[in-house]
């Protein structure tokens, strides 16, 4: 049976529009960084290259060369991990300069996939789909741990709401944010979808508050 993320893993990929603790394991990603305004020309290309490698992934069946233990999938939703530059940091007043951003962007893959899988996929890749940012991708596996997420509904300028009402739970139930550093995991594709449309999962680490 079809592995759907959707179905099978709500509970990290399909919160409601209000906050509730996580605790989010060990997975392995396809990620690539970036800095930038994610409404540059360039920026569709490192999604491409994240794509194009996940669906050679998904199909290696079809050029006999997938690995032990694969099972069919849906390929994984785009995730990104935002933060903004060290320059910035040091005058930031509050108001995000969208180019001053930095970025890693990232498809989840099935257990199956390893450091040599992903290799073996890239030269692929590369006889048969070459891209210039294929070289940038990487294989990472990532334990976010305990995490503070939501459903964003709506534009991404909107988000500083919702992060709002998710740093005062954060406080009722006597966490503290890690950083500013923040996930997001797009559910809809913002290329066909109008803003108010949008539906994005907010995520960020947190730690219980010292005493004292």
């Amino acid at each position: 049976m079809k592995h759907e993320w959707r179905k099978k893993e709500k509970e990290i990929y399909l919160p409601k529009n209000k906050p509730e603790v996580v605790n989010i394991p060990e997975f392995r990603y396809f990620t690539i960084k970036g800095e930038g305004n994610p409404n540059s020309s360039g920026f569709s290309e490192y999604i491409e290259v994240l794509y194009s490698l996940s669906y050679a992934v998904r199909m290696s069946y079809k050029n006999g060369i997938e690995p032990d233990g694969y099972f069919e999938y849906a390929v994984y939703p785009l995730e990104g991990i935002w933060d903004i530059n060290e320059n910035s940091k040091k005058s930031y007043s509050g108001t995000l300069n969208k180019d001053d951003l930095v970025f890693t962007l990232m498809i989840r893959q099935p257990d199956f996939v390893d450091q040599d899988f992903f290799d073996k996929i890239l030269k692929l890749t590369e006889k048969k789909k070459p891209h210039r940012l294929l070289d940038s991708v990487n294989f990472e596996v990532i334990e976010e741990g305990c995490c503070i997420q939501m459903l964003h509904s709506g534009s991404y300028d909107n988000e500083p709401e919702s992060f709002k009402i998710m740093e005062d739970f954060a406080t009722e139930k006597g966490l503290k944010r890690l950083s500013k550093v923040h996930k997001e995991i797009y559910l809809t594709d913002a290329r066909k979808t109008v803003p108010e449309k949008l539906k994005t999962v907010l995520r960020f680490g947190v730690e219980k508050k010292q005493n004292g």
